[in-house]
């Protein structure tokens, strides 16, 4: 635990204000969204990419924190969070189909991350595997159930470079990012993103638990012109299944 006499440094809130129970979007201004199906929500600090909320869900206090995009912004957050007492965090964000047949608007909750991202990396080894915590993914696919939400189980890549992706041609490695993909979905990685491997890595380290749910936003690669991109996709599933998801992870604490 840091002192709370003083703001976190990047976080910018104290720690006091900051509650076990975290949603991690990457957006900031998704935060009031998340914030707005939690009870008496209410602002808490606005500072760089990272700004917070803070509500409750059945009495709990729960507090909304962006990460921004990545890897290293990821890890920010989440270190600040978990040196405040949090213990329990939870990814919501967009991806990218990996698979040509996973289609706009389905979720993917997570069981790994491809660690194609370098931030892991001054944690652990690459031996070392990115997945999240069991109970949590247990709670995001029962929620996505019983509110009937289209989902997908597996693993996601977690990369650094937005335009690797998505134009890979104009990279001097671009013959072994293709080559990659290709080989992603080879072996059945559903989608790219880019904060899981980070989150679920820093969450082990940290002895804490993590899991995500993603909303697939485009099924668009670099050889696959003809499918969505960033099409009027909503939110709004993946977001009351993170909050029921956490609620639920909330319900089976408190009894223990």
């Amino acid at each position: 635990m840091i002192s709370s006499s003083t703001p976190l440094y990047h976080l910018g809130a104290y720690p006091e204000q900051i509650n076990p129970y975290v949603i991690l979007p990457g957006d900031p201004k998704r935060v009031p969204k998340i914030a707005a199906l939690l009870e008496q929500p209410y602002p808490v600090a606005d500072q760089r990419e990272f700004c917070t909320w803070n509500g409750s869900l059945a009495g709990v206090p729960v507090t909304v924190t962006s990460t921004g995009i990545g890897g290293p912004s990821a890890s920010i957050a989440v270190e600040e969070l978990v040196q405040s007492g949090a213990h329990t965090l939870l990814r919501v964000g967009t991806c990218g189909a990996i698979q040509p047949d996973l289609k706009v608007g389905t979720l993917v909750i997570p069981t790994g991350a491809v660690r194609k991202e370098g931030t892991g990396c001054s944690y652990l080894p690459l031996e070392f595997p990115a997945v999240p915590d069991y109970g949590v993914v247990r709670a995001l696919e029962q929620s996505a159930q019983t509110l009937g939400v289209p989902y997908r189980l597996g693993i996601v890549e977690s990369k650094d470079s937005f335009y690797g992706q998505h134009d890979p041609e104009s990279m001097p490695v671009g013959r072994m990012l293709k080559e990659k993909w290709k080989m992603w979905e080879q072996a059945g990685v559903l989608a790219s993103e880019m904060e899981c491997a980070t989150i679920f890595l820093t969450a082990a380290v940290r002895r804490v638990r993590a899991g995500a749910v993603l909303l697939v936003c485009n099924n668009h690669a670099w050889d696959r012109p003809d499918q969505p991109v960033e099409e009027d996709f909503d939110v709004a599933p993946m977001l009351e299944t993170a909050v029921a998801a956490m609620k639920a992870l909330i319900g089976r604490d408190v009894k223990g």
